[in-house]
C-alpha cells in the first residue's frame, strides 16, 4: 500500500497519544512490508514529497511522517556493537 493511501486512512483516526504511536507504527509497517525490493531512506524520502505527508493534521498521520522522516536516515553500525555488548 502506498504512503499516500496510509495517510489519507490515519488522517480519519481520532486516536491521539499512544493509541496515535501505535496505529501510525502499524502504518508504517505495512506501508514498509508492501514495497517492493528493500525499505530504503530513498524510498522513504521518496514518500514523504506528497503532498499529504507535507501536512498531515491527525495525531496518527503525524506520527506516521515521524516515521517515515525516521526511515530516511541509514542505518550505522554502532549501535549492533552496543546491543551485543549489552547483551554480554
Amino acid at each position: 500500500m502506498t504512503a499516500t493511501r496510509i495517510l489519507d486512512g490515519l488522517e480519519r483516526s481520532e486516536a491521539t497519544g499512544a493509541e496515535a504511536d501505535s496505529v501510525a507504527r502499524l502504518g508504517f509497517l505495512e506501508w514498509a512490508f508492501g514495497l517492493e525490493g528493500e525499505v530504503t531512506p530513498a524510498k522513504a524520502r521518496a514518500a514523504l514529497v506528497s503532498a499529504e505527508a507535507q501536512g498531515p493534521e491527525s495525531d496518527a498521520a503525524c506520527a506516521f511522517v515521524v516515521f517515515l522522516r525516521q526511515a530516511t536516515r541509514p542505518m550505522t553500525g554502532g549501535a549492533r556493537r552496543g546491543r551485543r555488548r549489552a547483551l554480554h
